[in-house]
């Protein structure tokens, strides 16, 4: 994977970057080449090994960074990843969307690994700010990498595409023993959800509206599912679903056209009752302009 990344690199090179011998290294690609990768190796001062143009890994789910992040693994594991690789395919990146770009992953990988401190220039929603932390762990969600790490307040979350710069500190940490990397996240985006929805909307919705409900959010599609069987004479369902703010519901259950009427709160009734009004004036018959000749 590091060759696919970065192209030829000599055994000594590969050797540092893995944290391996340079026999080790020989060794594991005499176990390439016998596995069917054609490594090429150049002889001279600037030789070193690559792969044949043209071929490329079956580990196509990661980008060139994150090959590298995986082939900072101990070798046990590494074996155990090639081997999945070769039956599974990663494409974590929604239709439509470019990957994230995330140019300290490696390094902040490197980070999590050896238990290093790192100071990094974060960019986030209050501004751009120099933060010491302490890496703990990466995840990926959504096609977006996230560092969990500890710092002078607790724990925190970072999106590592915001990161800016990363300065490698000399001084280790020492890990929390009891830290799980999977409970903290999800307790995480429990405490994030349960900040996020600040209110309540009852509406009514078709077949298709509540089709249509469920595609705006997990929030959302588990209130629909949880519903008790409420029907109106029209056959649709009474259900009451999570909002963020008035103005953000609208914008939503916009979405879901008219499929479904808003019963509560009065606010977001009449701004779907207002925002209706505009788009039919926007999209209703033209008047004929009139001939002032």
């Amino acid at each position: 994977m590091l060759l696919q990344g970065e192209g030829r690199m000599s055994a000594t090179r590969l050797a540092e970057k893995m944290g391996v011998s340079v026999r080790t290294i020989h060794r594991d690609i005499e176990e390439l080449s016998a596995s069917g990768v054609p490594v090429v190796a150049d002889r001279g001062a600037t030789g070193g090994f690559s792969l044949m143009e043209g071929w490329r890994t079956r580990l196509t789910g990661l980008t060139p960074v994150e090959a590298t992040v995986m082939s900072s693994l101990p070798d046990s594991w590494q074996a155990d990843s090639r081997r999945v690789a070769s039956r599974f395919h990663l494409d974590p990146v929604g239709w439509y969307r470019a990957p994230a770009r995330a140019d300290h992953l490696a390094a902040v990988a490197d980070a999590v690994w050896k238990e290093r401190r790192l100071k990094i220039r974060y960019d986030s929603w209050k501004g751009v700010s120099e933060r010491t932390i302490e890496p703990l762990g990466l995840v990926l969600k959504g096609g977006e990498w996230y560092v969990v790490a500890q710092t002078g307040k607790g724990h925190a979350t970072y999106k590592v595409a915001n990161i800016q710069a990363v300065e490698r500190l000399g001084a280790t940490f020492r890990r929390p023993a009891k830290f799980d990397l999977g409970s903290y996240w999800t307790e995480s985006l429990e405490r994030f959800s349960a900040g996020l929805y600040r209110g309540t909307a009852v509406v009514r919705a078709s077949a298709l509206g509540l089709k249509r409900l469920k595609l705006l959010s997990d929030a959302v599609a588990k209130a629909v599912e949880r519903a008790p069987e409420k029907v109106d004479a029209r056959g649709w369902l009474e259900v009451e679903i999570p909002i963020e703010s008035v103005e953000h519901a609208a914008m939503e259950l916009i979405k879901v056209g008219a499929e479904c009427e808003v019963v509560a709160p009065r606010e977001l009734r009449a701004m779907m009752a207002s925002v209706a009004s505009e788009l039919a004036g926007l999209y209703g018959p033209q008047k004929p302009a009139r001939n002032t000749a």
